[in-house]
């Protein structure tokens, strides 16, 4: 891991999630200052519908034609200085959802292709991928305290989560990785010279391949338990503002934290640390209880979440977001390794490119249009919810998460096949 291609993979993943973590966290606390407080879930909609779009790109381009490390550079230079137009936009609801599309169109593909240029230059998936991979949460982690600590020393009294300087910061990161891409080792297309086939473009011959009744539930489930994973990903900051921030909270860590995308960074550490777990607790738990520990735990951070919005209890808050290391390394980083694990070379990327569509695409698709659904139905005429409305809120993608989590648990057996 600490071989010189290691820390390039490592520096890749850094600003990889740098990049997210800059405007993902903040975008709807932005929107909502610029009066588009109701569509706050539509950036996590035209996200997935990228996600969805992503494996046709990485199947007909980046698996067959182009070496992986310069599609990668290519699409984060557009996507940077797309990113740089959407603050221009704020006067125009249509216009800024769409530049927000065009940007995501270019980012997803991207999450497939870091990861399978990792996996082609590394030889132990469960030992080494880990320990790449936890570079993307520390750029994450980076990202949200840069922005509380550096951008709000020039936003004064106003939290910087409700300005346009994350999204500038993520544009000026964006185009950092993609001329750093360039640098990165050579990965030949693994499906050059193939046929193109409709079946291959959007991974249904991976899907053939790695199928079994195993994998089709571990699919399954995937797609399902996104979809109440969409509410924490575009409410919670919105949630940590409301029950936290706003309510005055008296509090070292909120002090030394001064805004929500500081707070919500304490997610990313905990990510890190159980990262750094992970190699231990495969040899430990296996595949099958690895996720069936990241599901449990979304739905005891919903619960934590409803326990403490009528008094806006900080601690319940504050465990709910570290609960994120569970929620997020248990099942997605779990998951790609499987997915990898079970895969051949020349399917790799598509397989990566189908897990994309089925989890940060339809079931965060679903998932950003129920939550915003639910949000608006409690909303009502009103300009934010009340605490006592959060709580009924979070009750709701609770019990989905405990109702996938027992499907999950009784259908899963590896075993078996």
């Amino acid at each position: 891991m600490f071989s010189a291609i290691g820390v390039r993979l490592g520096a890749m993943m850094f600003l990889q999630f740098f990049i997210w973590g800059a405007w993902y966290v903040t975008i709807g606390n932005y929107m909502a200052v610029e009066g588009m407080a109701d569509l706050t879930h539509w950036p996590y909609t035209v996200n997935p519908i990228a996600a969805i779009i992503a494996p046709f790109f990485l199947g007909l381009v980046a698996d067959r034609f182009f070496a992986t490390e310069k599609v990668l550079g290519t699409l984060h230079i557009i996507g940077g200085l797309v990113m740089l137009a959407v603050p221009q936009a704020t006067g125009s609801p249509l216009l800024f959802i769409l530049l927000l599309l065009l940007y995501n169109l270019c980012y997803m593909p991207t999450l497939g292709l870091v990861n399978s240029l990792a996996f082609h230059h590394i030889d132990s998936q469960e030992r080494q991928f880990p320990l790449i991979r936890v570079f993307g949460t520390i750029g994450w982690i980076v990202a949200g305290l840069f922005i509380g600590f550096v951008l709000g020393g020039f936003t004064g009294d106003e939290l910087p989560d409700r300005t346009a300087l994350p999204l500038y910061t993520a544009a000026i990161a964006s185009l950092l990785l993609g001329g750093y891409s360039f640098s990165l080792p050579h990965t030949p297309p693994p499906a050059a010279g193939a046929t193109v086939s409709l079946a291959g473009i959007v991974g249904a011959d991976a899907l053939r391949q790695l199928g079994s009744r195993s994998f089709y539930v571990f699919i399954a489930c995937s797609l399902l338990i996104c979809i109440p994973l969409a509410a924490y990903y575009n409410f919670a900051p919105i949630y940590v503002a409301n029950a936290v921030y706003d309510q005055g909270a008296s509090n070292a860590v909120v002090g030394a934290l001064p805004n929500p995308s500081s707070l919500l960074s304490l997610g990313q550490m905990s990510e890190a640390a159980f990262m750094l777990l992970m190699p231990l607790m495969f040899a430990r738990y296996g595949v099958k209880w690895m996720l069936a520990i990241g599901m449990a735990a979304w739905v005891l951070r919903y619960v934590l979440f409803a326990l403490g919005a009528p008094d806006a209890i900080f601690w319940a808050v504050a465990i709910g977001i570290l609960l994120h290391g569970l929620c997020y390394d248990f099942f997605f980083v779990t998951g790609q390794i499987y997915v990898d694990k079970k895969s051949t070379p020349a399917v790799r990327g598509q397989a990566q490119g189908f897990l994309v569509l089925v989890t940060y695409g339809l079931g965060m698709f679903i998932g950003a249009q129920v939550a915003g659904a639910l949000f608006n139905a409690f909303l009502g005429d009103a300009s934010a919810l009340s605490l006592a409305q959060w709580r009924d809120f979070w009750l709701v993608p609770a019990g989905f998460a405990l109702v996938v989590l027992l499907l999950f648990v009784f259908s899963f057996n590896e075993r078996a096949d």
